[in-house]
């Protein structure tokens, strides 16, 4: 009984003995031992269930530090940063419309005799479109002619003795009195029977004819619609942020969702009033519409160029990383001994436009980009640019 409880003391003091001389080699190794000598106490730890996590961690340390080539390298693509033009794009939606969209009213009173236009017909500026019955004005002219006729006459002779001084100079200012006053109510006639003939204000399209033939019409009752569709622009507000920016002459992409057609103009005009309503300024955009399918009131999508910069350095959005400080950070590549590492540059970032943002800082022409992998790698990782 004592020899057996000799034998287990004994292996008890050999296993501690052991323990003691496992710690020790490790300590040994990580003071003076070889690369393949860690290499080797390290996949012995790991078959070790009693091995800890410290000795392990202490072991890859300085393998890292003896053997920097075994570290992992994180395999990444990259884009070479260029100066490019970058134009800058605002997007707002407006609404298509003339000047020249009018109702034409009658200035006379009376039957609408005669309707000279039809819907859809293109007029001229000054063309007649209808007549109303003069109820006898007409008769009544030709009446005040005559006798505008024969003022012109009385006047002239008496004017003829005036000057040889013979007669009165009463006798010449009623005849001449009576001249001027028989040729203003001639003009006045005249302007009154004018207004029986309705005329286009301008050139355009008849859209509509409101009141048929034979109608008593009156001033204040419409007649017919008039519009010309080649002077049409487009009418968007724009909010007041970009009123240092959005100015005339800047270049509009117009898009016209219903037609699927898009045009290239500018703007050529902004408000000088800031609506308090919603903070924003009216501008007009001019519309070329030579086919005339362009109508008022059409939607269309407006794209504003409120910004270029000549020589802009631009990078994909989803490359950028943000730290604890709330800086903006991208990763770039570059040579350091003879391998690839990543560097972190903390940038600042302009206007953005699709997946693309312009960089005001932080970046030079050159610089290598990391792209795809640049949420894997960390500041002076080695990393492996894959071509393809």
């Amino acid at each position: 009984m004592k020899k057996y409880i000799t034998l287990a003391i004994l292996s008890i003091a050999l296993a501690s003995c052991g323990g003691d001389s496992n710690e020790k080699s490790v300590e040994a190794l990580l003071e003076s031992g070889s690369v393949e000598e860690l290499q080797a106490k390290q996949e012995a730890l790991k078959a070790d269930v009693a091995a800890t996590n410290d000795q392990l961690a202490q072991i890859e340390k300085v393998l890292e530090k003896k053997n920097p080539r075994e570290k992992k390298e994180v395999l990444i693509t990259t884009m070479t940063v260029k100066d490019t033009l970058f134009n800058h794009f605002i997007e707002v939606q407006g609404n298509v419309e003339t000047k020249q969209n009018v109702l034409i009213y009658p200035e006379y009173q009376g039957t609408l005799s005669r309707v000279v236009v039809k819907e859809g017909q293109r007029v001229q500026k000054g063309q007649t479109l209808a007549r109303i019955d003069d109820g006898g004005l007409s008769s009544q002219v030709a009446q005040m002619e005559s006798q505008l006729a024969l003022a012109k006459t009385t006047f002239e002779r008496q004017q003829r003795l005036w000057d040889q001084k013979i007669g009165s100079e009463i006798q010449y200012l009623q005849a001449k009195t009576q001249y001027e006053s028989s040729q203003n109510m001639v003009s006045q006639i005249r302007s009154q029977l004018g207004k029986t003939t309705v005329t286009a204000p301008f050139s355009g399209v008849i859209d509509e004819v409101i009141t048929d033939q034979g109608t008593v019409v009156a001033p204040g009752m419409a007649l017919f619609r008039i519009v010309n569709l080649d002077n049409m622009y487009v009418a968007a507000e724009i909010p007041e942020s970009y009123l240092p920016t959005v100015t005339a002459g800047k270049k509009v992409k117009v898009e016209f969702p219903v037609l699927g057609e898009s045009v290239e103009t500018t703007v050529r005009q902004t408000g000088n009033y800031i609506k308090p309503s919603n903070r924003s300024f009216a501008i007009e955009v001019d519309v070329p519409n030579k086919d005339g399918k362009v109508k008022p009131n059409l939607t269309a999508r407006l794209s504003i160029n409120d910004y270029t910069a000549e020589s802009a350095i631009l990078i994909p959005l989803n490359v950028i990383n943000e730290n604890a400080a709330g800086e903006q950070f991208v990763y770039t590549a570059f040579a350091k001994a003879d391998e690839m590492v990543a560097q972190q540059k903390i940038i600042t970032t302009g206007k953005s436009q699709g997946s693309n943002i312009e960089v005001l800082s932080g970046l030079e022409v050159g610089d290598k980009i990391i792209v795809e992998g640049a949420r894997s790698v960390k500041d002076n990782q080695p990393v492996k640019i894959l071509t393809y």
